[in-house]
C-alpha cells in the first residue's frame, strides 16, 4: 500500500461539489502525476494534486460519462497529470457505502493506475467549520478495494482551513461540473477561477 496526500486543490473541490447538491449524490474523478517509475506493477506515493468534479444529476450515464472521461483524460495528460482516483458522495446523510456503478468506474481507473483511490465523501462531516477530514479512503491493492486507516493518508496543511473559508463566502454556488458544462459548454469543468481561489488559502 502506498501513502496517501490529498492537496487543497483536490479536497476542497470534492467538498465544494457535495455541499453546491446537498441534496444529490455527487462523483468526480482525482488527479495525480504521471509516474515516472518504470515499475507499474509496484505501488507508489500517490499525491492528489486535483479533482474535477463529474455529476449531480445521473451519475452512471455511460456515454456521458465516456465523454467527460476521454475529455478529462486528454487535458490532463497535457497538464502532466492522469486519472489516478474517483470519489463519490451518497444522497443519504448517513450514507458511505459504494455502490456497484461506482466500483465500476473505480475498477476501470485502476486497471490503468494501480494504486488508485476509491473515496467516499462522509456527508456528516460537512459544516462550516470542517474541523474533521470528511472522506473515507479505500486503495487498490491486491485486486480488490482496502480501506485505508487515517494514518494511512493525509491532507496537506491547510485543506481544512481552505474549505472552511470557502464554505463561509459561499464558494460551492461557482463550481462547475460536467452536468453544468453539458447544460451550457461556456461553463469550464476545469474550475479555473475556483483553482485560483484556492490557491490563494
Amino acid at each position: 500500500m502506498a501513502d496517501v496526500k490529498f492537496t487543497s486543490r483536490a479536497y476542497c473541490k470534492m467538498i465544494l461539489h457535495a455541499a453546491k447538491y446537498p441534496h444529490c449524490a455527487v462523483n468526480g474523478v482525482l488527479l495525480s502525476e504521471c509516474s515516472k517509475s518504470k515499475d507499474s506493477k509496484k505501488s507508489q506515493n500517490i499525491a492528489f494534486l486535483d479533482a474535477v468534479p463529474l455529476f449531480h444529476q445521473c451519475l452512471h450515464v455511460s456515454p456521458m460519462a465516456e465523454i467527460a472521461l476521454t475529455q478529462i483524460d486528454h487535458w490532463a495528460s497535457s497538464e502532466g497529470l492522469v486519472v489516478s482516483g474517483y470519489y463519490v458522495a451518497n444522497e443519504n446523510l448517513r450514507d458511505t457505502s459504494i455502490d456497484k456503478p461506482a466500483n465500476r468506474i473505480a475498477d476501470k481507473i485502476a486497471e490503468h493506475f494501480n494504486s488508485a483511490c476509491l473515496v467516499v465523501i462522509d456527508n456528516r462531516q460537512l459544516n462550516l467549520l470542517m474541523d474533521e477530514p470528511a472522506l473515507i479512503v479505500s486503495q487498490y491493492a491486491d485486486v480488490k478495494w482496502k480501506p485505508l486507516e487515517k494514518t494511512s493518508w493525509m491532507l496537506s496543511e491547510t485543506c481544512q482551513d481552505a474549505a472552511a473559508t470557502l464554505l463561509e463566502t459561499g464558494c460551492q454556488e461557482d463550481i462547475v461540473d460536467f452536468d453544468n458544462h453539458l447544460d451550457n459548454i461556456t461553463l469550464d469543468w476545469r474550475n479555473k477561477p475556483t483553482n485560483q481561489l484556492i490557491d490563494k488559502y
